[in-house]
């Protein structure tokens, strides 16, 4: 007898039968310094319309994490320079290190080539406990910006 394939990770818009699930996700203690909550989020997703892209990361039915992407933002605010990339990733303490960060910007990377964009950038709060080990391990660079306090990376997709 064969077995199925197991279900791979997938993307979920939000919707008010997710929304709590969405919610749920806590990362790490110690890690709520490099990372806002998904109520947060949201909160931005709302007033940040057609920009913000907020996805709930799904295994086998069960929520394991959260994404938030944004395309095509004014990033210097004066219309000659513009940008998308992951604003935000919130992967569930219980799931870390099972490969849904990787699936987060694999996903994040595709939408943004299927828009027709060619680098996907990030930003992250250096030091412990923060997520530049993992970033700079999928071969984002620093670009030698920063946004607020965070260092901004990029990834050539091309």
């Amino acid at each position: 007898m064969t077995s199925l394939p197991a279900p791979a990770p997938r993307l979920e818009e939000i919707t008010p039968q997710n929304i709590e699930a969405a919610l749920a996700i806590r990362v790490r203690p110690g890690q709520e310094h490099a990372v806002s909550p998904v109520v947060k989020s949201l909160a931005e997703a709302y007033v940040h319309p057609g920009v913000a892209w907020p996805r709930l990361i799904v295994d086998g039915g069960r929520p394991v994490g959260f994404l938030m992407a944004y395309f095509d933002i004014d990033w210097n605010g004066d219309g000659t320079l513009f940008r998308s990339g992951l604003w935000r990733l919130n992967i569930d303490a219980g799931q870390q290190g099972r490969g849904y960060g990787r699936f987060a910007v694999d996903a994040v990377a595709a939408e943004i080539r299927r828009r027709g964009g060619t680098r996907l950038y990030v930003s992250w709060h250096p030091g412990p406990g923060g997520p530049e080990g993992f970033y700079l391990g999928l071969g984002f660079r620093p670009t030698g910006e920063t946004s607020g306090d965070q260092t901004v990376g990029v990834l050539d997709l091309a």
